[in-house]
């Protein structure tokens, strides 16, 4: 049995363990078994760190963007809505293999068209409908369609001016008119002052010729100060894609490319895989042709992985970001369909002692369900950690906003290799390959993803996981997340002490 952040490559040479990151420090002595998030805990240190604000979250994956966050490649979850969301937080998003490149060409240039500071709004004509608006308004979590003449607001219309409204009457006839407007080069502060004053929740941002920019809540001016956006070198929201291993890799990755992605992900779900090897010198070599011709290097995110074995050959062939997580996510069945998979936190210790040998990072992919979990995957060393189906169940993920029986509001969310994705995966394939296909699922192909009435929007639970995370730093006398990994101390703990940790919300 390999001991905890000891390669195999390392232990068949006699080298112990390798690597310039050092390894995670335990309380007491290592076990000699792989462990999840739950089975274990961060011990506090002696700390001259005083403030959560002191301490600096930039990722250590190459990318350096201001909050190590990458939300997952999954259909029900990440599109242009999630993206520019996320971005203007500091972390990235990464759209999906399944949709047409031309497609998702056309989402990258709405992201970055988008205000990197300034929220997108909701539009709609003085024409539409009260129908159209009560539609449109759940896509965005801050409640409101802004009513515009043109190019220019003239109203602002939410749910509280639907009561008892018919869905045909249009919007003009019941809309606020009492406008809260700041020009685009207004500060946080000053839009949080003005909604202060005014008692209002949304301002309207204009510019100088008084065409509607975007529009700002008082807790969106607050997040703006407190949160720098994850921007590429001309200023613009960042954005990453996935390809896949199958079909034209070269040619979708150049079209990427050019369409002016910032991060390419090779996406499989099993990534040490020769078919895996010849798709990423594929794009390896686009990518090394890009920067020929544009002088700008993209990073290539390649994966899933959960050994040193596999960083080494991925990272040999083009990888500068290995994937670590096999069967961790919530609506994956890998592990119980097929036994194959590796407790996370032990495959997120080992390829991020592997990877930083090679000069190279990983991202933690699956098994977070809380912020103590991403706090976890960055002391074992992942230089970001990558969110599916927890975001999933936010007003910015790609579905529709659904209700059950009982009222509560939901999003339907899928795994990746279920047959409801392979469905859309092969959409070019005969009626019959298709079925044939999709008989070999590993994955959920229906699940409801409920939205939190405390954390609806992404946004707020980046607000709970950035929270969580800098108060991990201070506990363990960190100011950078390099710091953070090497002075954290890690316990193991038994289920009873996971479940001591956990608030209770009603008396016992």
């Amino acid at each position: 049995m390999l001991g905890l952040g000891t390669s195999p490559s390392a232990q068949s040479d006699g080298a112990g363990a390798r690597g310039t990151m050092s390894a995670v420090r335990f309380l007491d002595s290592r076990p000699d078994h792989d462990l999840t998030y739950n089975d274990v805990f961060m011990a506090p240190n002696r700390s001259s760190v005083a403030s959560r604000t002191d301490v600096d979250l930039t990722s250590t994956d190459g990318l350096a963007t201001p909050l190590p966050i990458v939300v997952a490649n999954m259909t029900a979850i990440s599109g242009r809505r999630m993206a520019e969301t996320v971005a203007r937080r500091g972390g990235i998003a990464i759209l999906p293999q399944d949709i047409p490149t031309d497609v998702v060409a056309a989402q990258i240039a709405k992201v970055k068209a988008a205000h990197p500071s300034v929220e997108t709004p909701i539009r709609v004509a003085v024409g539409s409908t009260v129908g159209e608006a009560m539609a449109l308004i759940p896509k965005r979590a801050h409640g409101v369609a802004v009513v515009v003449d043109g190019t220019t607001p003239v109203g602002i219309i939410s749910p509280a001016e639907f009561e008892g409204i018919d869905r045909f009457t249009q919007v003009q006839e019941v809309m606020t008119t009492d406008l809260t407007l700041f020009p685009v080069d207004a500060t946080p502060a000053e839009v949080f002052d003005g909604l202060s004053a005014r008692h209002q929740k949304v301002a309207l941002v204009t510019d100088a010729a008084g065409a509607l920019v975007g529009l700002m809540t008082s807790k969106g001016a607050l997040r703006s100060s407190l949160y720098e956006p994850a921007l590429d070198p001309s200023g613009r929201l960042m954005v990453g894609t996935a390809v896949g291993i199958n079909g034209d890799v070269a040619g979708r990755a150049r079209r990427l490319l050019d369409a002016g992605t910032d991060v390419l992900v090779v996406d499989t779900a099993h990534g040490h895989q020769e078919r895996m090897i010849t798709a990423l010198r594929a794009v390896r070599e686009a990518r090394d042709a890009f920067l020929a011709d544009t002088g700008r290097r993209i990073v290539i995110v390649a994966g899933n992985v959960v050994t040193a074995r596999a960083v080494d050959d991925l990272a040999e062939v083009g990888a500068d970001v290995l994937k670590v997580g096999v069967g961790p996510g919530a609506m994956c069945t890998t592990r119980m369909q097929t036994g194959v998979g590796r407790p996370q936190f032990s495959a997120v210790l080992e390829c991020a002692l592997a990877a930083s040998a090679l000069g190279k990072a990983v991202w933690a992919d699956g098994g977070v369900r809380y912020p103590r979990d991403v706090a976890l995957a960055l002391a074992a060393g992942a230089g970001s950690v990558m969110i599916g189906s927890w975001f999933a169940g936010t007003y910015e993920s790609t579905g529709p906003l659904l209700r059950d029986h009982q009222g509560r509001q939901y999003k339907e969310s899928f795994g990746m290799a279920s047959a409801r994705a392979v469905r859309s995966r092969t959409r070019d394939d005969s009626a019959f390959d298709r079925a044939r296909k999709a008989l070999f699922e590993e994955g959920i192909s229906s699940s409801r993803m409920y939205l939190d009435p405390d954390r609806p929007g992404v946004e707020d639970l980046l607000d709970w996981i950035t929270s969580g995370v800098r108060s991990a730093c201070t506990y363990a006398g960190a100011r950078t997340l390099t710091q953070f990994h090497e002075q954290a101390v890690v316990g193991v703990q038994s289920s009873a002490g996971y479940d001591e940790g956990r608030p209770l919300h009603a008396s016992w």
